[in-house]
């Protein structure tokens, strides 16, 4: 059994492999069946079929051979061998009585059509074709015209077709599933690329927030300290606490951020909250220590902030009063308001400095605030290029927001935020984050 069957499936493969035999065995087949057919009497209705009970006319067998022989070209030109076979079935039943079964021809010549067109070709041509040969059996057929012969021909030549266009919907249906699988395997290896750069960008951005404000603070409070080192040695010491308290903040944040790189699969919660508008009052606080004056107006209580909303508007203020202490100069003051307006919340951060020209992000000459004067700023180097600004951009136009930044009139720089309360993120909110903090002065 398990050879025959394996002999059977080779024999579909070669015969799939080479459709022109195949062709020109199912015409011969063909042309077998409407011999046998032809030597069959179907009788008065009464009893069954009488075979050998009639003798074909020698015409009616060349019509049998002329209509199998187009099938050999039923793939190549399928309306054309229909159009033969169907003529050869009409002239078949006008002039021979009683008719050979070439309408077989016909049947097979039907399907092809409607398997191998669109579904109104098919229709059309097939009705056209049903209509046509069961006209011409009823009319000129050698029985009744209501005789079940007569309907056959009806029926056999339907079903072709509604076969044929079932064949070609599923081939249609299989080469769209083969299209999309040889689709997405195409684009895989650029889709792979898009989300490891996008990844890369993200990370960054993360290690960009995380890093570059307390390194700021460390290297404005180290250059206080190496300035007043040997007048001011309680100041210098003053300074130099806080350069350990921020470079302590740095690692811890540096250290959460590493550790969730490293973990495999999904993350685990981190065992601190990520930072939000309720600890704003904490990041005023280093940059006061600092010696930057910074005033703060947020909605006292209010509602609660979506996660990805809340640590967005506390990554702006961070940056951005990162850039104030780096290059606003000395003297400068500051000013951070976060106002809930409809469904979004704006974040403001200004400033007045007079630094010297081209040293804040994203300011041509003449445009703002520059490095500051007493105390060396050696800078810290993340904020080359503006980065600081686009990252600040990327974070807020991912939620569905837009920020503005730039020199203000009359000196001093602003940068606007506007974030829309209902982020595209969709991520929950932490419990116990609070939308704002009281207000600050």
């Amino acid at each position: 059994m398990t050879t025959l069957s394996s002999g059977f499936a080779r024999a579909r493969r070669w015969l799939r492999d080479h459709p022109l035999a195949f062709d020109a065995t199912l015409a011969f087949g063909t042309l077998v069946a409407m011999i046998c057919g032809s030597f069959t009497d179907p009788g008065d209705g009464h009893g069954p079929p009488a075979f050998g009970a009639r003798t074909p006319e020698l015409f009616s067998v060349f019509l049998m051979a002329l209509s199998a022989a187009a099938l050999v070209l039923r793939r190549r030109r399928p309306m054309q061998v229909l159009a033969v076979t169907a003529a050869l079935a009409a002239v078949e039943y006008v002039l021979m009585d009683p008719p050979a079964p070439v309408v077989m021809s016909t049947v097979i010549a039907l399907y092809t059509v409607a398997s191998r067109t669109d579904r109104p070709t098919a229709w059309r041509v097939g009705l056209l074709t049903m209509g046509g040969l069961t006209a011409a059996a009823m009319v000129f057929g050698s029985t009744p015209w209501y005789s079940q012969e007569n309907f056959g021909v009806f029926a056999w030549t339907g079903l072709a077709g509604a076969a044929g266009d079932a064949v070609r919907s599923r081939r249609a249906f299989v080469d769209a599933i083969r299209e999309r699988a040889e689709r997405a395997e195409r684009t895989r290896e650029e889709e792979a690329r898009r989300r490891v750069a996008e990844e890369r960008l993200r990370i960054a951005r993360d290690l960009h927030d995380v890093v570059a404000h307390h390194i700021a603070l460390v290297n404005v409070q180290a250059g206080v300290a190496a300035h007043v080192m040997d007048k001011r040695p309680d100041q210098a010491k003053e300074a130099l606490a806080h350069v350990r308290d921020a470079s302590r903040s740095a690692l811890n944040e540096l250290r959460v951020t590493v550790g969730l790189l490293r973990q495999q699969g999904d993350p685990e919660a981190p065992t601190e909250p990520a930072p939000g508008l309720a600890v704003l009052g904490e990041l005023v606080d280093t940059f006061r220590n600092a010696g930057l004056p910074v005033e703060v107006a947020c909605a006292e209580g209010g509602e609660r902030l979506p996660a990805a909303v809340d640590l967005a508007a506390y990554r702006v203020i961070q940056e951005a009063l990162t850039n104030v202490r780096k290059h606003a100069g000395t003297g400068a003051r500051a000013e951070v308001s976060v106002v809930r307006v409809g469904a979004t919340v704006e974040v403001t951060v200004l400033d007045n400095g007079r630094g010297s020209a081209g040293r804040r992000p994203g300011i041509g000459p003449g445009g703002g605030p520059g490095p500051a004067d007493g105390p060396p700023d050696d800078g810290d180097g993340l904020d080359s290029g503006g980065h600081g600004l686009v990252g600040m951009r990327e974070r807020v136009t991912a939620l569905g927001g837009a920020l503005t930044a730039g020199p203000r009139y009359g000196g001093g720089f602003r940068v606007h935020a506007i974030l829309p309360v209902e982020a595209r993120t969709g991520e929950p909110e932490r419990p116990g984050t609070a939308g704002g903090t009281g207000l600050r002065r």
